[in-house]
């Protein structure tokens, strides 16, 4: 490995590295680019989270939390064209181009929604279904570049310090809406989001050319140079039974999830209905209410899973290891629907999600990017790229089923919870695959590539 630009100390580490030994194990000459792609991830992560609120302002005032449940159908269809045409593109260029392309259109996207907003194009709809789409498309694709660059043991250990910048973003995202909403406005914060993606792609650039520098072996050289074989996404999660597992388990988790989101989603259009209605919203519209509740609901989310990601996750992944840790969130979402079951509040609803969610953004959203590590190549972004889009997506299209269902049956929130708690039990049953196969993979200690 080539020499680190950064000076290390005469113990073999730069200072820097040390003081990462805070969140978890670095060795010598691999701290700058974990920097580096921490950085980059709460660039991303920063710009969604300035969107986000935007985002679900439109959609509940557009049409409220049943629109907002059912579009996942819209976002499941457009992926069944997306994710082959991403896999075309990566089997015709190398990495760096594939990861250029995807940022310009994502940040192209958003100049034209702001310009579309000028002459009053209705957005609810079509902004939800974008940014649901952009959000889990370009977080795939770090976490792809990434498990690139590291073998498997360095992920298990540096995938803790990347994730803090998701977590830090998420915080940082959150704070710039509530501060910014009010002065910048609701539309202007797209063109903010942009710009930060035209950052995000630069940051990539330099780590791409520093990974390449630092590369001996004329192999691996030739092969980050090369596009990815042809083989379809779909086709090898059919094939490779660890990829089948970890599919059902995502689609499950998201199911999950979104009928959680639709619940407190509920409680937001309700109390801001009733704070309109008395006199109690301090002026504000319901939609700027609902920005705000928004808001300060991701604040509170991403600050305790920026807690979570800081001092929890290596640790974790230390005792329990990948394997283990898979079993953290199934455990605190069958916790919290049956809080929700026995109580279906506005308090208990906030508080439980706010912390089934931040364990998500940070120990889970850890957990998924390392089950790729002993994966191939192609498996790494054509695979995880479909798992994390469309099998997402495929979750909240259950999921909106699952709400059609109840509406027409009158079944409320409590009842919401309960048809939870037994999802949660079929998560934990593909947990255990994924976990059996994972161990056959990794049995043997350096094992190749799947």
């Amino acid at each position: 490995m080539a020499t680190a630009t950064v000076q290390a100390s005469p113990g073999g580490k730069a200072w820097h590295e040390r003081l990462l030994n805070v969140v978890a194990e670095v060795h010598a000459q691999e701290g700058l680019t974990a920097l580096l792609l921490t950085a980059n991830l709460f660039l991303l992560l920063t710009a969604y989270y300035i969107i986000k609120p935007v985002r679900e302002a439109l959609i509940l005032t557009g049409g409220g939390a049943e629109l907002k449940s059912y579009s996942s159908g819209f976002q499941a269809v457009l992926l069944l064209f997306l994710v082959p045409a991403y896999g075309t593109v990566a089997s015709k260029v190398n990495r760096i181009r594939l990861i250029n392309c995807v940022f310009l259109f994502f940040a192209s996207n958003l100049v034209i929604f702001y310009l579309l907003s000028q002459i009053h194009v209705p957005l609810g709809i079509a902004f939800f279904v974008w940014v649901s789409i952009f959000n889990n498309m370009v977080v795939a694709q770090l976490w792809s570049f990434a498990n690139d660059l590291y073998t498997t043991d360095q992920g298990k250990r540096l995938f803790p310090i990347i994730g803090v910048g998701a977590s830090v973003g998420g915080v940082a995202g959150a704070g710039i809406t509530a501060l910014a909403v009010k002065s910048l406005g609701v539309y202007e914060l797209m063109l903010v989001s942009a710009a930060i993606l035209v950052a995000c792609l630069l940051l990539t650039n330099v780590i791409h050319r520093r990974e390449k520098r630092r590369i001996h072996d004329v192999v691996r050289q030739k092969e980050v140079e090369q596009p990815l074989a042809r083989e379809g996404a779909f086709r090898l999660i059919h094939r490779q039974r660890y990829l089948l597992f970890i599919a059902l388990l995502i689609l499950t988790l998201n199911l999950v999830n979104s009928n959680g989101e639709y619940m407190r989603d509920k409680i937001f259009t309700q109390a801001a209905r009733q704070a309109v209605a008395h006199g109690t919203a301090g002026g504000l519209s319901e939609t700027n209410l609902l920005g705000t509740y928004a808001a300060d609901f991701q604040f509170w989310q991403n600050l305790l899973a920026l807690l979570i990601q800081f001092f929890l996750v290596s640790r974790v992944f230390k005792y329990l290891g990948v394997r283990g840790s898979l079993l953290v969130l199934p455990a605190i979402a069958l916790c919290s629907y049956s809080l929700i079951a026995g109580a279906p509040v506005f308090a208990v609803i906030w508080g439980a999600k706010v912390l089934e969610n931040s364990t998500d953004y940070s120990l889970m959203n850890t957990v998924r990017g390392a089950l790729y590590l002993p994966t191939s190549r192609e498996a790494k972004y054509k695979a995880k790229q479909a798992i994390d889009t469309f099998c997402v997506r495929f979750g909240d299209v259950l999921s909106s089923l699952t709400v059609l269902a109840a509406v027409l049956l009158h079944v409320g929130i409590r009842g919401m919870a309960a048809f939870n708690i037994t999802a949660v039990a079929l998560w934990l049953l593909l947990a255990y695959g994924v976990i059996r196969q994972h161990r056959k993979l990794t049995a043997a200690e350096g094992a190749a590539p799947a």
